[in-house]
């Protein structure tokens, strides 16, 4: 038996300076490696408006989100006041713009988003409101009380406007942490516009079925 190693085979490619072997060309026909994203990419938008359309020769049944004599109940967690006091502001303020008189609007606060469907059942349930605008801020913590609080409300504020058929908009805003708030304030205003096009559009649906 011989005392010699066998002899290394010879390389097609000698390593490069840094030791490192040379990248491996791909194969004929195979897919050339992607680069990896840059970590400063623009994450895609998970919620936009978009253009919506229904085509033509179909009839269309559509509410606008107009005032007039309409009574608007509006139910407000005091819970991350800071944060719901501006979100009743921009409500406040889309209603005097349509031209809701004050004394047409009822504002009921409550301690917390957990208790706005209640409250919003209530008012909804005296048939006195054409819409009910519930209006609370939940921030995520350290414990999943987050997930419950923000999954109740919105599950609850559902069902409040469907036992009692009068619509409740939700403007509630459910945030990673409390700087996210200063670029979602309007949440109030879109609540008031959603409130008041679906109870006009209840309104024309109930004012067809009596003809």
């Amino acid at each position: 038996m011989s005392d010699r190693w066998p002899e290394a085979p010879e390389l097609d490619d000698p390593p490069s300076d840094d030791g490192q072997a040379p990248a491996a060309e791909p194969a004929d026909g195979a897919p050339e490696p992607q680069p990896e994203a840059a970590a400063d990419a623009e994450p895609a938008r998970e919620h936009a408006a978009g253009d919506f359309r229904v085509p033509e020769g179909y009839g269309v049944l559509e509410g606008s989100p107009e005032g007039g004599r309409r009574a608007v109940g509006i139910v407000v967690s005091r819970f991350n006041g800071a944060v719901t006091s501006k979100l009743l502001e921009g409500a406040l303020a889309e209603l005097d713009d349509v031209g809701i008189a004050r004394d047409a609007i009822t504002i009921m606060p409550v301690p917390g988003a957990f208790e706005l469907p209640i409250a919003a059942m209530a008012l909804a349930k005296t048939r006195r409101y054409a819409c009910i605008v519930a209006l609370g801020c939940v921030i995520r913590g350290d414990t999943p009380h987050f997930d419950f609080v923000a999954g109740e409300a919105a599950s609850g504020l559902q069902l409040a406007a469907l036992e009692t058929g009068v619509p409740v908009a939700f403007g509630v805003l459910t945030l990673e942490e409390a700087g996210q708030a200063d670029d979602r304030l309007e949440k109030g205003r879109e609540a008031v516009q959603t409130g008041l096009e679906m109870a006009d559009v209840f309104a024309q649906l109930r004012a067809a079925a009596q003809r």
